[in-house]
Protein backbone atom coordinates (compact mmCIF):
# COMPACT_ATOMS: atom_id res chain seq x y z
CA UNK A 1 0.00 0.00 0.00
CA UNK A 2 2.74 2.24 0.66
CA UNK A 3 4.41 1.66 -2.45
CA UNK A 4 1.25 2.77 -4.54
CA UNK A 5 0.93 5.51 -2.36
CA UNK A 6 4.80 6.44 -3.48
CA UNK A 7 4.32 5.46 -6.76
CA UNK A 8 0.81 7.95 -7.00
CA UNK A 9 2.68 10.89 -5.43
CA UNK A 10 5.86 10.78 -8.13
CA UNK A 11 2.70 10.54 -10.63
CA UNK A 12 1.02 13.11 -9.81
CA UNK A 13 -1.92 11.34 -9.15
CA UNK A 14 -3.19 13.80 -6.04
CA UNK A 15 -3.20 16.49 -8.67
CA UNK A 16 -6.09 14.63 -10.20
CA UNK A 17 -9.36 16.59 -10.09
CA UNK A 18 -11.34 13.55 -8.63
CA UNK A 19 -9.37 13.15 -5.85
CA UNK A 20 -9.26 16.73 -5.24
CA UNK A 21 -13.05 17.53 -5.12
CA UNK A 22 -13.27 14.01 -2.73
CA UNK A 23 -10.54 15.69 -0.60
CA UNK A 24 -12.77 18.80 -0.84
CA UNK A 25 -15.82 17.41 -0.08
CA UNK A 26 -14.32 14.87 3.08
CA UNK A 27 -12.61 18.25 4.87
CA UNK A 28 -15.41 20.27 4.15
CA UNK A 29 -18.18 17.36 6.23
CA UNK A 30 -15.42 16.97 8.89
CA UNK A 31 -14.94 20.59 9.10
CA UNK A 32 -18.85 21.22 9.34
CA UNK A 33 -19.17 18.52 12.07
CA UNK A 34 -16.11 19.92 14.00
CA UNK A 35 -18.12 23.33 13.94
CA UNK A 36 -21.06 21.70 15.00
CA UNK A 37 -19.72 19.91 18.30
CA UNK A 38 -17.95 22.97 19.33
CA UNK A 39 -20.98 24.89 19.13
CA UNK A 40 -23.24 22.51 20.58
CA UNK A 41 -20.90 21.67 23.47
CA UNK A 42 -20.84 25.96 24.17
CA UNK A 43 -24.50 26.19 24.00
CA UNK A 44 -26.25 23.20 24.83
CA UNK A 45 -25.07 22.61 28.77
CA UNK A 46 -27.91 22.06 31.06
CA UNK A 47 -28.20 24.11 34.22
CA UNK A 48 -29.39 22.66 37.42
CA UNK A 49 -32.17 25.14 37.53
CA UNK A 50 -33.19 24.18 33.70
CA UNK A 51 -33.35 20.64 34.45
CA UNK A 52 -35.80 21.27 37.35
CA UNK A 53 -37.87 23.14 35.87
CA UNK A 54 -38.09 20.87 33.17
CA UNK A 55 -38.90 18.29 35.55
CA UNK A 56 -41.87 20.06 37.27
CA UNK A 57 -43.43 20.60 33.72
CA UNK A 58 -43.66 16.94 32.59
CA UNK A 59 -43.16 14.66 35.94
CA UNK A 60 -46.75 14.19 37.63
CA UNK A 61 -46.44 15.69 41.29
CA UNK A 62 -45.86 12.89 43.82
CA UNK A 63 -43.46 11.00 41.41
CA UNK A 64 -40.21 9.57 43.23
CA UNK A 65 -37.25 11.69 41.46
CA UNK A 66 -34.57 8.56 41.09
CA UNK A 67 -31.44 9.11 39.87
CA UNK A 68 -32.18 6.72 36.16
CA UNK A 69 -35.10 8.90 36.04
CA UNK A 70 -33.02 11.81 36.27
CA UNK A 71 -30.61 10.92 34.17
CA UNK A 72 -33.94 9.75 31.43
CA UNK A 73 -35.15 13.58 31.95
CA UNK A 74 -31.56 15.10 31.31
CA UNK A 75 -31.06 13.44 27.95
CA UNK A 76 -34.63 14.28 26.73
CA UNK A 77 -34.44 17.76 27.94
CA UNK A 78 -30.42 17.54 26.18
CA UNK A 79 -32.04 16.54 22.90
CA UNK A 80 -34.38 19.10 22.49
CA UNK A 81 -31.76 21.49 23.27
CA UNK A 82 -29.67 20.46 20.78
CA UNK A 83 -32.36 20.79 17.86
CA UNK A 84 -33.25 24.63 19.23
CA UNK A 85 -29.86 25.24 18.33
CA UNK A 86 -29.51 23.72 15.04
CA UNK A 87 -32.03 25.51 14.48
CA UNK A 88 -30.15 28.99 15.78
CA UNK A 89 -27.23 28.20 14.31
CA UNK A 90 -28.81 27.64 10.59
CA UNK A 91 -30.77 30.93 10.40
CA UNK A 92 -27.46 32.82 12.03
CA UNK A 93 -25.38 31.60 9.22
CA UNK A 94 -27.76 31.79 6.45
CA UNK A 95 -28.68 35.38 7.71
CA UNK A 96 -25.26 36.57 7.07
CA UNK A 97 -24.61 34.43 3.98
CA UNK A 98 -26.69 36.07 1.44
CA UNK A 99 -27.85 32.83 -0.39
CA UNK A 100 -28.91 32.43 -3.83
CA UNK A 101 -30.46 29.31 -5.36
CA UNK A 102 -30.55 28.98 -8.98
CA UNK A 103 -33.83 26.15 -8.62
CA UNK A 104 -33.69 26.27 -12.53
CA UNK A 105 -30.37 25.50 -13.17
CA UNK A 106 -31.55 21.70 -11.21
CA UNK A 107 -34.49 20.63 -13.08
CA UNK A 108 -33.82 17.11 -13.97
CA UNK A 109 -34.64 17.72 -17.90
CA UNK A 110 -32.22 19.97 -18.19
CA UNK A 111 -28.75 17.27 -17.36
CA UNK A 112 -28.34 16.68 -20.54
CA UNK A 113 -27.20 19.72 -21.92
CA UNK A 114 -26.28 21.40 -18.75
CA UNK A 115 -22.74 21.67 -18.48
CA UNK A 116 -20.11 21.79 -15.40
CA UNK A 117 -19.93 25.63 -14.86
CA UNK A 118 -23.32 26.34 -14.82
CA UNK A 119 -23.95 27.86 -11.47
CA UNK A 120 -26.50 26.51 -9.28
CA UNK A 121 -26.63 28.36 -5.86
CA UNK A 122 -24.23 31.35 -4.91
CA UNK A 123 -23.78 32.12 -0.73
CA UNK A 124 -21.50 35.18 -0.22
CA UNK A 125 -18.74 35.41 -2.52
CA UNK A 126 -18.78 31.45 -3.07
CA UNK A 127 -20.36 29.48 -6.22
CA UNK A 128 -21.65 26.14 -6.36
CA UNK A 129 -21.50 25.25 -9.99
CA UNK A 130 -23.64 22.05 -11.44
CA UNK A 131 -20.15 20.31 -12.08
CA UNK A 132 -19.73 20.12 -8.43
CA UNK A 133 -22.59 18.52 -7.02
CA UNK A 134 -24.33 16.82 -10.01
CA UNK A 135 -23.40 13.50 -9.14
CA UNK A 136 -24.61 13.17 -5.55
CA UNK A 137 -27.58 15.61 -6.42
CA UNK A 138 -29.00 13.46 -9.21
CA UNK A 139 -28.15 10.45 -7.03
CA UNK A 140 -30.43 12.01 -3.95
CA UNK A 141 -33.43 12.79 -6.64
CA UNK A 142 -33.39 9.14 -8.05
CA UNK A 143 -33.37 7.72 -4.10
CA UNK A 144 -36.12 9.81 -3.24
CA UNK A 145 -38.36 8.63 -5.65
CA UNK A 146 -36.88 5.03 -5.33
CA UNK A 147 -38.49 5.38 -1.47
CA UNK A 148 -41.58 6.96 -2.37
CA UNK A 149 -43.09 6.71 -6.11
CA UNK A 150 -44.87 10.38 -5.11
CA UNK A 151 -41.58 12.19 -4.40
CA UNK A 152 -40.68 14.81 -6.37
CA UNK A 153 -37.13 14.41 -7.95
CA UNK A 154 -36.67 17.91 -8.30
CA UNK A 155 -37.86 18.99 -4.94
CA UNK A 156 -35.08 15.85 -3.72
CA UNK A 157 -32.28 17.94 -5.68
CA UNK A 158 -33.41 20.88 -3.98
CA UNK A 159 -32.97 20.11 -0.42
CA UNK A 160 -29.38 18.35 -1.09
CA UNK A 161 -28.48 21.54 -2.21
CA UNK A 162 -29.49 23.19 0.92
CA UNK A 163 -27.74 20.76 3.10
CA UNK A 164 -24.79 21.11 0.70
CA UNK A 165 -25.18 25.17 1.52
CA UNK A 166 -25.38 24.75 4.96
CA UNK A 167 -22.54 22.15 5.12
CA UNK A 168 -20.21 24.87 3.30
CA UNK A 169 -21.07 27.72 5.97
CA UNK A 170 -20.77 25.66 8.76
CA UNK A 171 -17.34 24.52 7.71
CA UNK A 172 -16.25 28.04 6.74
CA UNK A 173 -16.62 29.17 10.02
CA UNK A 174 -14.75 26.56 11.10
CA UNK A 175 -11.92 27.46 9.16
CA UNK A 176 -12.48 30.72 10.38
CA UNK A 177 -11.78 29.86 14.14
CA UNK A 178 -8.79 27.88 13.52
CA UNK A 179 -10.51 24.50 13.63
CA UNK A 180 -8.64 23.41 10.33
CA UNK A 181 -5.22 23.24 12.54
CA UNK A 182 -6.57 20.68 15.29
CA UNK A 183 -4.04 17.66 15.71
CA UNK A 184 -7.17 14.89 15.83
CA UNK A 185 -8.60 16.89 12.22
CA UNK A 186 -5.43 16.73 10.97
CA UNK A 187 -4.41 13.24 11.59
CA UNK A 188 -8.08 12.16 9.83
CA UNK A 189 -7.34 14.14 6.81
CA UNK A 190 -3.92 12.57 6.58
CA UNK A 191 -4.95 9.34 7.17
CA UNK A 192 -8.20 9.77 4.67
CA UNK A 193 -5.98 11.90 1.93
CA UNK A 194 -3.65 9.10 1.85
CA UNK A 195 -6.12 5.79 1.89
CA UNK A 196 -8.17 7.55 -0.71
CA UNK A 197 -4.96 8.51 -3.23
CA UNK A 198 -3.77 4.41 -2.79
CA UNK A 199 -7.72 3.43 -3.71
CA UNK A 200 -7.83 5.99 -6.68
CA UNK A 201 -4.36 4.92 -8.08
CA UNK A 202 -5.06 1.29 -7.77
CA UNK A 203 -8.33 1.66 -9.45
CA UNK A 204 -6.17 3.73 -12.59
CA UNK A 205 -3.71 1.13 -12.89
CA UNK A 206 -5.76 -1.43 -12.65
CA UNK A 207 -7.86 0.23 -15.97
CA UNK A 208 -4.60 0.57 -17.82
CA UNK A 209 -3.91 -3.27 -16.96
CA UNK A 210 -7.93 -4.62 -18.63
CA UNK A 211 -6.79 -8.04 -20.75
CA UNK A 212 -7.42 -7.63 -24.42
CA UNK A 213 -9.81 -10.85 -25.42
CA UNK A 214 -6.56 -13.09 -26.92
CA UNK A 215 -4.58 -12.21 -23.62
CA UNK A 216 -7.48 -13.05 -21.49
CA UNK A 217 -7.90 -15.98 -23.52
CA UNK A 218 -3.77 -16.76 -23.20
CA UNK A 219 -4.16 -16.33 -19.70
CA UNK A 220 -7.29 -18.29 -18.81
CA UNK A 221 -5.44 -21.58 -20.81
CA UNK A 222 -2.31 -21.10 -18.90
CA UNK A 223 -4.08 -20.93 -15.34
CA UNK A 224 -7.02 -23.07 -16.05
CA UNK A 225 -6.08 -24.75 -12.67
CA UNK A 226 -5.86 -22.09 -11.00
CA UNK A 227 -9.11 -20.73 -12.04
CA UNK A 228 -11.26 -23.77 -12.57
CA UNK A 229 -12.37 -25.44 -9.95
CA UNK A 230 -12.22 -29.08 -10.55
CA UNK A 231 -15.26 -32.25 -10.75
CA UNK A 232 -15.77 -33.59 -7.08
CA UNK A 233 -17.15 -36.76 -6.42
CA UNK A 234 -18.37 -37.80 -2.51
CA UNK A 235 -16.46 -40.85 -2.03
CA UNK A 236 -17.59 -44.15 0.00
CA UNK A 237 -14.74 -46.54 0.14
CA UNK A 238 -14.00 -50.10 0.84
CA UNK A 239 -10.54 -51.26 1.50
CA UNK A 240 -9.22 -55.15 1.24
CA UNK A 241 -5.99 -56.93 1.25
CA UNK A 242 -6.71 -59.76 -1.52
CA UNK A 243 -9.13 -59.59 -4.88
CA UNK A 244 -10.63 -62.53 -4.15
CA UNK A 245 -12.06 -60.86 -0.74
CA UNK A 246 -12.45 -58.44 -2.27
CA UNK A 247 -15.32 -59.75 -5.14
CA UNK A 248 -16.84 -61.79 -2.53
CA UNK A 249 -17.54 -58.42 -0.21
CA UNK A 250 -18.85 -56.78 -3.53
CA UNK A 251 -20.73 -59.56 -4.75
CA UNK A 252 -22.89 -59.55 -1.28
CA UNK A 253 -23.06 -55.49 -1.81
CA UNK A 254 -24.55 -55.74 -5.32
CA UNK A 255 -27.25 -58.64 -3.80
CA UNK A 256 -28.03 -56.59 -1.22
CA UNK A 257 -27.11 -58.79 1.55
CA UNK A 258 -25.04 -56.06 3.30
CA UNK A 259 -24.45 -52.13 2.88
CA UNK A 260 -21.39 -50.21 2.40
CA UNK A 261 -21.39 -48.76 5.19
CA UNK A 262 -21.19 -52.96 7.14
CA UNK A 263 -18.92 -54.13 4.60
CA UNK A 264 -16.30 -51.51 5.65
CA UNK A 265 -17.17 -52.03 9.33
CA UNK A 266 -16.84 -55.25 9.04
CA UNK A 267 -14.14 -56.28 6.21
CA UNK A 268 -12.54 -53.22 5.61
CA UNK A 269 -8.58 -52.84 6.23
CA UNK A 270 -8.35 -49.28 6.47
CA UNK A 271 -7.36 -48.41 10.18
CA UNK A 272 -9.94 -45.51 10.33
CA UNK A 273 -12.65 -47.90 8.72
CA UNK A 274 -15.15 -48.41 11.92
CA UNK A 275 -15.08 -44.42 12.06
CA UNK A 276 -16.44 -43.50 9.05
CA UNK A 277 -17.32 -46.40 7.99
CA UNK A 278 -14.86 -46.20 4.53
CA UNK A 279 -16.54 -42.33 3.63
CA UNK A 280 -13.63 -40.08 2.82
CA UNK A 281 -15.09 -37.10 1.82
CA UNK A 282 -15.10 -34.88 -1.46
CA UNK A 283 -12.43 -35.75 -3.67
CA UNK A 284 -10.90 -33.73 -6.76
CA UNK A 285 -10.52 -35.21 -10.17
CA UNK A 286 -6.98 -36.28 -10.63
CA UNK A 287 -6.26 -36.12 -6.49
CA UNK A 288 -6.47 -40.29 -6.34
CA UNK A 289 -4.39 -43.00 -7.42
CA UNK A 290 -4.61 -42.80 -11.39
CA UNK A 291 -6.85 -46.81 -11.09
CA UNK A 292 -8.88 -45.44 -8.70
CA UNK A 293 -9.74 -41.74 -10.41
CA UNK A 294 -10.63 -43.75 -13.42
CA UNK A 295 -13.25 -45.59 -11.90
CA UNK A 296 -14.39 -43.00 -9.02
CA UNK A 297 -15.20 -40.31 -12.21
CA UNK A 298 -17.18 -42.62 -14.30
CA UNK A 299 -19.53 -43.54 -11.49
CA UNK A 300 -22.52 -41.78 -10.96
CA UNK A 301 -23.97 -41.26 -7.54
CA UNK A 302 -25.15 -44.40 -5.92
CA UNK A 303 -23.25 -46.61 -8.19
CA UNK A 304 -20.67 -49.05 -6.96
CA UNK A 305 -17.25 -49.78 -8.83
CA UNK A 306 -14.06 -51.83 -8.78
CA UNK A 307 -13.06 -54.00 -7.09
CA UNK A 308 -9.67 -51.68 -8.58
CA UNK A 309 -6.12 -52.35 -7.67
CA UNK A 310 -4.08 -49.60 -5.82
CA UNK A 311 -1.32 -49.32 -3.70
CA UNK A 312 -1.03 -52.67 -3.22
CA UNK A 313 -4.71 -52.89 -1.68
CA UNK A 314 -8.17 -53.36 -3.46
CA UNK A 315 -11.27 -51.01 -3.54
CA UNK A 316 -14.44 -50.95 -3.97
CA UNK A 317 -15.71 -47.74 -4.14
CA UNK A 318 -19.08 -45.97 -4.57
CA UNK A 319 -19.73 -42.67 -5.15
CA UNK A 320 -22.60 -40.48 -2.75
CA UNK A 321 -22.88 -37.12 -4.44
CA UNK A 322 -21.47 -35.41 -7.75
CA UNK A 323 -20.64 -31.85 -8.05
CA UNK A 324 -19.92 -30.89 -11.47
CA UNK A 325 -16.87 -28.94 -12.56
CA UNK A 326 -17.03 -25.23 -12.14
CA UNK A 327 -15.67 -22.32 -14.24
CA UNK A 328 -14.09 -24.44 -17.19
CA UNK A 329 -15.60 -22.52 -20.17
CA UNK A 330 -14.48 -18.66 -21.09
CA UNK A 331 -17.38 -17.53 -22.88
CA UNK A 332 -19.39 -18.05 -19.05
CA UNK A 333 -20.03 -14.56 -17.55
CA UNK A 334 -19.14 -15.46 -14.33
CA UNK A 335 -15.73 -17.47 -15.23
CA UNK A 336 -14.77 -14.55 -17.88
CA UNK A 337 -15.17 -12.53 -14.50
CA UNK A 338 -13.05 -14.74 -12.37
CA UNK A 339 -10.01 -14.86 -15.67
CA UNK A 340 -10.19 -11.39 -15.62
CA UNK A 341 -9.85 -10.41 -12.08
CA UNK A 342 -6.98 -12.98 -11.89
CA UNK A 343 -5.22 -11.48 -14.63
CA UNK A 344 -5.40 -8.13 -13.20
CA UNK A 345 -4.21 -9.17 -9.82
CA UNK A 346 -1.19 -10.87 -11.42
CA UNK A 347 -0.31 -7.71 -13.58
CA UNK A 348 -0.71 -5.35 -10.36
CA UNK A 349 1.58 -8.00 -8.35
CA UNK A 350 4.30 -7.91 -10.79
CA UNK A 351 4.08 -3.67 -11.18
CA UNK A 352 4.43 -3.64 -7.16
CA UNK A 353 6.86 -5.87 -7.14
CA UNK A 354 8.86 -4.10 -9.38
CA UNK A 355 8.45 -1.21 -7.51
CA UNK A 356 9.93 -2.87 -4.74
CA UNK A 357 12.90 -3.90 -6.95
CA UNK A 358 13.77 -1.33 -9.01
CA UNK A 359 11.93 2.28 -7.84
CA UNK A 360 11.71 2.65 -4.35
CA UNK A 361 14.25 0.99 -1.44
CA UNK A 362 12.40 -0.99 1.19
CA UNK A 363 14.04 -2.25 4.68
CA UNK A 364 12.69 -4.59 6.62
CA UNK A 365 13.69 -4.09 10.46
CA UNK A 366 13.31 -8.18 11.27
CA UNK A 367 15.32 -7.61 14.64
CA UNK A 368 13.06 -4.88 15.86
CA UNK A 369 10.05 -6.97 14.74
CA UNK A 370 11.25 -10.06 16.67
CA UNK A 371 11.84 -7.39 20.00
CA UNK A 372 8.44 -6.27 19.74
CA UNK A 373 6.86 -9.68 19.44
CA UNK A 374 9.17 -10.89 22.70
CA UNK A 375 7.95 -8.07 24.86
CA UNK A 376 4.22 -8.86 23.95
CA UNK A 377 5.14 -12.51 24.72
CA UNK A 378 6.74 -11.58 28.28
CA UNK A 379 3.70 -9.62 28.95
CA UNK A 380 1.31 -12.12 28.35
CA UNK A 381 3.24 -14.49 30.06
CA UNK A 382 3.51 -12.22 33.37
CA UNK A 383 -0.39 -11.50 32.77
CA UNK A 384 -0.92 -15.22 32.66
CA UNK A 385 0.81 -16.06 35.91
CA UNK A 386 -0.76 -13.34 38.08
CA UNK A 387 -4.07 -14.22 36.72
CA UNK A 388 -3.29 -17.63 38.64
CA UNK A 389 -2.57 -15.57 41.52
CA UNK A 390 -4.77 -15.63 44.91
CA UNK A 391 -7.73 -13.10 44.43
Amino acid sequence: ANLIYLDALRKGVDKDPEYQRAMQRFSTAMLADAYVRSYMEQNTSISEAELQTYIDEVVKPGTEITDELRTVLKSSLQKQKIEQQRAVLREQLRRAADIKVLATNIYPEGDDEREDEVAVANYGKQTITWGEVSERMIAAGKGAVARDPTAMESDARLQYLQNEIDTRLLAQKARDEGLEQDAAYRARYDEYAKTRLINLHRANLSREMEPSDDELEAYFEANRDNITEPEYRKVQMVMLNTQEEANSVKQRVDAGEITMFQAASSHSVAPDAKQNLGEIGWVARGKLKPELNDVVFKLGPAEIGGPVEAGGLWHIVTVQDVRDAQNADLEEAETRRLARRSFIRDKFNDYVVNLRKNDFEVEVYEDVILRLAQQEADMIKQMTEQSQEPG
